[in-house]
């Protein structure tokens, strides 16, 4: 952390006494890192957690003594924690306002306590304690200063007489391995920083307004600046603001937004603190993150501009597709290249674009762009005008060595050339480039060009060239791009692949249908093993081109799926690898699915899971996983006994890729219970417990979404909970990865259930860590998270209590319910559902606004969003007049429509719902008029009793209304 802080972070020059952090992106995503390191550090490395300083870190802290909870000894101005050193001294003292912390372990809790403020406290120890290596570790480490190794840590601690020394030398290498990671992520997020500058700004609002206005298709509504003057220097922000790097001030309306007030600064664009009614003045304050161009900005904040300004990124690859089709029509080439240079949020300004162009122009056509055509004057127009390939190249070709020798290449050249000249004739228009085309593109490797002319001779049409020149292809790393582009550049894809309808056995990498004996023993005949070998060569290249969906469905409709079956059955290993990897890529479709259920493919995967191969294992356990969404494979696994062999496979952990392969099998066969019941025979359930730690990522997600599955059942939430799962499954709430999220957040959800479980939850501070997943900005994780937060809210000890501690908790979770994503919208109504059960919390989600947004989302067809907004809106009735809000609100007619879904889930929800709404009495005149009665009255007789009820209750306040406002007229 030594070197970090002082080279990376920003810090103000002090006058008096120490500078402080200044308040900069890059200082608040270093504070953010050491903060996820240190809440990590107790989980991560519980012993050296304990380890106690050499000296205490000292600050002056906002935290009031009423925060400290269980394990500490609280007085009115004082905190002691209960752990202690080994002469009694306590490892955390507060004194307000100055805290001294003695232990990686109490940083951990405190940052748990501090909860929202953390990033403050962490910045107030950090400028506190400047030297923090040396209060930690001692004052002779300063080895850790500046650029020192490892092996000098090692060095120094060998030599230290200290019997905490292996603790020592552990903390040291993981402080030193944060501040290597502190350095790099310093030096990540100052290159993805864009200074900002007027032209630039100017351009981006200037391009903004020529594709805003009225209409679905346009990007906004509307972009004007704040103030008309501009300054000399481009800016139109005051003077006062200009110091503070602050260019100009925007007001932006997108179509499905309010309207935004935004700030662009050289550092970047973010939003500001806007304007009031009744006042000029802009509020300066930045009130959210900081973008790095107007464009990044308004994608966050508007789905509606990010689909339209895809939309016209669209339309306009589509002109410049006419204008490559048709090259005499004049194209909209400003525009086009304006709206490229924004949609892919370049924030560079055109007059550096237009300088660029003057690079090389060979340069130029090997680098990846949007505008897929060729800057290379290519005088043999003929060539040019036949081989549209060379117009399409957009790739990035590599300088290598050369794979072969340029001698040998040219030796085969030359032979081929005698072959054809003898055997054809080829038109002028067939011939070589000239040669000034190599000498304006010297920079590209020779050996481009040789494969290049090794494809022109397999055009000629002659049996014996063509097969000379692929033999000569293959002394080529044709693995390389250089290689690959070469081909590509001159048409030799489309050639390739033509090649494998020929007749010249010679010539196919594709002959499957040749081994239709290779299940049997192979002869010794040097015929049979040529068979295998074609066949194997064949799987081979499927496998290759089964990466894509085009490719996947031509192997289907050319009966690819029964010829892999056939070849499945053969006892030669290395035939077999490529088939299944072929089958293990293309399973991803459901036609393909379906294919191999016909074809009985699972039995034999089953079987080759018991082989010595590990990769043959391995693409198995893959295919099983594609294959295994779907129930009835599920079923076959279990029924030709494919679970034993993966629960026996997850004890050899070596192999990192069999591993996730067989982890992911497993999580897909847990969906079935039958599947589960056997994994709990086998003991697989301890196993994957055990593999919650110190595993990588791609077998974590696995790993957790199988525990997920068997977690439904209540003996496997005590086995998980008993064999000590709970807190490594909290501990992975922390992660970034989005496929672990999701499941984990599904693992924490299913145990929660378990009332012992959640204890153990609440106590690793579970719930917070739910509840901050919120805020991430991908749906499935948000969706997840709020439906792992139901069970936690059931079974919490003191829910209501637990759910007010986190600050702004409830408004986030309100403010939820204005999300475009169904599962979102369907997860955080049953959170509501569960909030609003304390009557303290339901007035506190009214205040935020829950009845209205409730209402807005009643037109839906969704019968899974309607029966838990249903719900939501039953217990959030029975607050106040919310009764009335929703009915004023609109909602009560889409209730009504909800009583003609087909599942009977919506059924009861919603005659809860009604029943609820009608206690009032427009309410009710609401639901007659929407035909209510009618089909009320025919779930009165539903085995349902809860539905029974509903029904009926409803059906008898609308009735007695009824009575009532008959009685009144005759009186």
């Amino acid at each position: 952390m030594g070197v970090a802080l002082t080279r990376s972070a920003q810090w103000t020059a002090a006058r008096y006494g120490a500078g402080t952090l200044a308040v900069t992106p890059l200082n608040e995503a270093i504070v953010k890192e050491i903060i996820m390191f240190v809440e990590c550090f107790i989980y991560k490395h519980p012993q050296e957690a304990k380890y106690v300083f050499v000296e205490p870190l000292e600050w002056k802290t906002n935290l009031d003594p009423s925060a400290f909870k269980s394990g500490y000894v609280v007085s009115a101005t004082t905190v002691k924690s209960e752990e202690v050193d080994k002469n009694g001294q306590p490892l955390l003292f507060l004194s307000v306002p100055l805290i001294k912390i003695r232990s990686f372990g109490q940083l951990s809790h405190l940052l748990y306590i501090a909860r929202d403020t953390k990033l403050k406290e962490t910045q107030a120890c950090l400028e506190a304690n400047r030297n923090l290596i040396a209060k930690i570790l001692g004052l002779d480490y300063n080895v850790m200063k500046d650029d020192s190794s490892i092996l000098e840590i090692l060095d120094k601690i060998a030599k230290d007489d200290d019997p905490e020394s292996e603790i020592k030398i552990r903390i040291a290498i993981l402080l030193k391995q944060l501040d290597l990671h502190l350095l790099n992520y310093s030096l990540k997020h100052i290159s993805l920083e864009i200074c900002l500058n007027p032209v630039t700004v100017k351009n981006d609002i200037e391009l903004l307004k020529r594709f805003s206005g009225k209409g679905e298709q346009t990007v906004l509504e509307s972009i004007e600046y704040t103030s008309d003057y501009e300054f000399s220097n481009g800016c139109r922000a005051p003077p006062w603001r200009q110091i503070h790097g602050e260019i100009c001030y925007v007001l932006v309306k997108p179509h499905d937004v309010e309207t935004l007030c935004i700030t662009c600064s050289t550092e970047g664009v973010f939003l500001n603190g806007g304007k009031t009614d009744d006042e000029e003045e802009i509020n300066y304050d930045r009130k959210g993150a900081i973008y790095k161009d107007l464009f990044t900005f308004l994608k966050e904040k508007s789905a509606k501009f990010s689909e339209n300004m895809s939309k016209q990124q669209t339309r306009l690859n589509e002109e410049q597709q006419k204008e490559k089709d048709q090259p005499h029509e004049a194209p909209k080439k400003e525009e086009a290249d304006s709206l490229r240079k924004a949609t892919t949020g370049s924030g560079k300004s055109l007059l550096k674009n237009q300088i660029n162009l003057g690079k090389n122009q060979m340069t130029k056509r090997l680098e990846p762009s949007l505008n897929w055509k060729t800057t290379v004057d290519f005088k043999d127009r003929k060539i040019l005008q036949r081989d549209t390939q060379e117009e399409k190249h957009g790739g990035k070709l590599e300088k290598s060595a050369p794979s072969v020798s340029p001698g040998r290449a040219h030796k085969n050249a030359d032979k081929i050339e005698e072959i054809v000249s003898e055997s054809s004739s080829e038109s002028e228009e067939d011939e070589e480039p000239p040669d000034h085309r190599q000498e304006a593109n010297a920079d590209l490797p020779s050996e481009y060009w040789q494969i290049q002319k090794l494809v022109k001779y397999l055009k000629g049409g002659n049996q014996t060239a063509t097969v000379i020149a692929l033999c000569s292809m293959k002394d080529f790393n044709l693995a390389q791009e250089t290689c690959q582009l070469a081909i590509r550049d001159v048409g030799g894809l489309e050639v390739l692949i033509n090649l494998l309808d020929t007749d010249e056995v010679k010539c196919k990498v594709a002959l499957l249908d040749c081994a239709q004996n290779a299940t049997e023993p192979v002869q010794s005949s040097l015929y049979d093993e040529r068979d295998v070998e074609v066949a194997r060569c064949g799987a081979q290249a499927l496998w290759s081109c089964s990466k894509s969906y085009t490719n996947k469905e031509a192997i289907r409709k050319a009966g690819g799926i029964p010829l892999l079956a056939r070849l499945l059955k053969t006892s030669h290993e290395n035939m077999l690898i490529p088939v299944v990897g072929t089958l293990q890529e293309c399973a991803s479709e459901e036609n393909y699915r379906a294919a191999i259920k016909a074809e009985r493919i699972i039995e034999n995967l089953v079987k080759n899971l018991n082989s010595e191969n590990e990769q043959l294992q391995e693409h198995c356990a893959m295919a099983i996983y594609q294959c295994a969404e779907d129930e009835e494979t599920r079923d076959l696994v279990r029924l030709h006994g494919g679970l034993k062999p993966l629960a026996s496979l997850l004890n050899n952990t070596d192999n990192k890729k069999r591993l996730a392969a067989v982890t992911g099998a497993i999580w897909k066969c847990s969906i079935s219970k039958e599947n589960v019941t056997k994994f709990r025979e086998y003991k697989a359930i301890e196993t994957l417990v055990g593999l919650l730690t110190d595993q990588p990522e791609e077998v974590l997600v696995n790993v957790v979404g199988a525990l997920g599955e068997c977690c439904q059942e209540y003996e496997n939430r005590v086995l998980v909970r008993k064999c000590g799962g709970i807190q490594p499954l909290v501990n992975l709430l922390v992660g970034i990865n989005q496929a672990l999220l999701v499941n984990v957040t599904k693992a924490v959800g299913a145990c929660a259930v378990e009332s012992e479980s959640m204890m153990i939850i609440d106590r690793l501070d579970g719930v917070r860590l739910l509840w901050s997943l919120l805020k991430n900005p991908h749906p499935d994780v948000k969706a997840s998270a709020a439906w792992a937060l139901c069970p936690c809210i059931q079974n919490a000890k003191d829910a209501g209590e637990m759910v007010r501690s986190f600050v702004g908790g409830l408004e986030l979770v309100v403010n939820l319910l204005k999300s475009d994503n169904k599962e979102v919208l369907a997860s955080v109504c049953a959170a509501i559902t569960n909030i609003a059960k304390d009557q303290e919390n339901l007035a506190v989600i009214t205040d935020h606004g829950v009845v209205p947004l409730l209402s807005k989302l009643a037109n839906t067809n969704n019968d899974k969003l309607r029966r838990h907004l249903a719900e939501a809106i039953s217990r959030c009735c029975m607050w106040g007049r919310n009764r009335v809000a929703f009915g004023e609100h609109k909602a009560v007619a889409p209730l009504v429509r909800y009583l003609k879904s087909n599942d009977t889930n919506v059924h009861r929800a919603t005659a809860q719902a009604l029943y609820q709404l009608s206690e009032d009495a427009n309410n009710c005149i609401t639901m007659h008029e929407n035909s209510a009665v009618k089909l009320l009255l025919d779930m009165v007789g539903s085995p349902d009793q809860d539905l029974q009820e509903a029904a009926a209750g409803c059906i008898s306040n609308i009735r007695r209304l009824a009575l009532a406002t008959e009685k009144a007229r005759y009186t």
